[in-house]
């Protein structure tokens, strides 16, 4: 397999604290699906994961985009999953998915890491 895109992101968690003290709700439908909001609620400082989640759909955005041109795609079209393992991967649908397939993606791989203070994500595209 080939490399096709990468994407790296970087999100302060107090940021995210403060955007779910103000925004709440509106904000996790906004960015999160439902599994991945219920996961974030179900952890003891869910800012920690949402951050991470939004680094996660950041790092993907600037994979999948294209160099010359930008192409929306919403924040719930990419969806972070935990096998039984609780390894993340990323599920692409919508846009996300269509781009992926006109690129020839075969595997995206996600590693995600997060502090008291940062979360990190990397998306690799391959093909």
């Amino acid at each position: 397999m080939v490399p096709l895109g990468v994407g790296i992101d970087l999100v302060d968690v107090a940021r995210v604290e403060r955007m779910l003290e103000g925004l709440g709700p509106r904000v996790m439908d906004r960015l999160l699906t439902d599994a991945e909001r219920a996961y974030c609620l179900s952890m003891a400082v869910p800012a920690r994961h949402v951050a991470a989640r939004i680094a996660a759909k950041e790092a993907a955005f600037k994979a999948l985009q294209p160099e010359d041109q930008r192409i929306a795609i919403g924040w719930r079209e990419i969806e972070v999953e935990r096998n039984d393992e609780g390894r993340p991967s990323l599920r692409l649908s919508g846009r996300a998915q269509e781009r992926a397939e006109g690129l020839g993606v075969r595997r995206v791989m996600v590693s995600l890491s997060h502090s008291d203070l940062q979360a990190a994500a990397v998306v690799m595209l391959l093909g």
